[in-house]
């Protein structure tokens, strides 16, 4: 049984900058992620001219190679000015989304798409250079990797007078026992109350208002298509899209700042419904649906990426999938009365006050909950 300050749960943007923090203040701590990367919903797959295999499980397999976000793309550096200035000191180069052009809009089947004026967002958002994982890989960078552990899985939090026993099970079934003073609880609060064990019960009224949290991108699904370049800048299209048919209801750019060219769009299909249709039977409709938009030039990418978070159990809970895929109000990130008072803190994104479910949230929970952390844990 290891005895540790603090231990992260959670390994995605929120839990790395934690320990980020944490390093910085010369705090010990252990950070215990369940999947076998780090990074959490923030994904991204690589492509590579090399001969590799697409399919949608192919995230992060080429070491140099065009990045694509499968999670978050975007941030808004005008008024997330904490995750901009990380951003910059990391030495992270960012480029604004493009959006210089027309769009399309696909209003009905029995209608032909128009083409219309398109529109600049304000402020701009801005993305990336290798994607969203830039920022989660720069911060790994800086960590010391041998506080870092993959493939535990965190099952039951056990309150005692002296610590907080955190049992974690690995892939082949060993459960290893961490004691800590204080855990930071880098995970949606749904997902802390649906899968984690606590011992004694969380208060009721906190348990349910974490259940009851909505976990952003949770219910979502992203396609995107790779192509050889940017063909519809050619013909004046921005590469945005709206569309009341689908597959496909919201598509952009995705072009890299080097020209690679692609196209992403979030589904508008029911998680139920896409569960109950093959990934390769998903692409050729969101294929068909680019060609309806853009011309025949959309219907042969050289690659093409899927992934459906509500299929994601490290992701999504059974409630996720009728969710309406807005962005949820933070619920309190910790209790304020009984045993767990003072030793358990939520700091995954949707506990952030100013931006429930944002990367900026990810990185302002992180903060607030690193803050928080009791003089007696600062002092050691």
């Amino acid at each position: 049984m290891q005895d540790i300050p603090v231990v992260i749960v959670g390994g995605g943007l929120s839990g790395l900058y934690a320990a980020f923090l944490l390093e910085q203040k010369g705090i010990a701590y252990i950070l215990l992620e369940a999947r076998d990367t780090l990074g959490g919903r923030i994904a991204v797959a690589k492509y590579s001219d090399a001969p590799a295999t697409n399919n949608s499980t192919d995230i992060d397999q080429a070491e140099s190679s065009a990045a694509f976000d499968l999670g978050p793309s975007w941030f808004w550096p005008d008024y997330q000015t904490q995750l901009s200035s990380l951003i910059e000191s990391l030495n992270l180069l960012r480029f604004a989304q493009f959006e210089e052009g027309d769009m399309m809009v696909e209003r009905a089947a029995n209608q032909p798409p128009v083409r219309m004026q398109g529109y600049k967002s304000a402020p701009p958002s801005v993305r990336l250079v290798g994607g969203m994982a830039a920022l989660t890989d720069a911060l790994y960078a800086r960590l010391d990797a041998s506080c870092i552990m993959t493939s535990q899985t965190v099952q039951q939090l056990n309150r005692t007078p002296q610590h907080i026993e955190v049992q974690s099970e690995d892939t082949s079934g060993h459960v290893t026992t961490f004691r800590a003073q204080h855990v930071l609880l880098a995970l949606p609060p749904r997902l802390v109350e649906g899968r984690i064990a606590f011992q004694p019960a969380l208060p009721q009224e906190l348990s349910e208002q974490w259940r009851e949290t909505a976990t952003w991108m949770a219910p979502h699904a992203k396609y995107v298509a790779i192509y050889e370049s940017p063909f519809w800048r050619d013909a004046g299209f921005s590469g945005a899209a709206r569309s009341a048919i689908g597959p496909l209801t919201e598509i952009h750019d995705a072009s890299t700042l080097e020209n690679d060219g692609a196209l992403f769009g979030f589904f508008g299909v029911p998680a139920q419904v896409r569960q109950s249709v093959s990934d390769t039977v998903l692409k050729e409709h969101c294929r068909a649906q680019l060609v309806r938009l853009f011309g025949d030039q959309a219907s042969t990418p050289k690659a093409e990426y899927l992934k459906d978070w509500a299929q994601d159990p490290l992701t999504a809970m059974p409630a996720d999938a009728s969710g309406n895929g807005q962005h949820a109000v933070a619920p309190p990130s910790k209790p304020k009365t009984g045993v767990w008072q003072d030793c358990l803190i939520g700091c995954g994104s949707e506990w952030s006050a100013q931006f429930p479910g944002y990367v900026a949230g990810a990185i302002d929970a992180a903060t607030v909950a690193v803050q928080s952390l009791p003089a007696t844990i600062l002092r050691q």
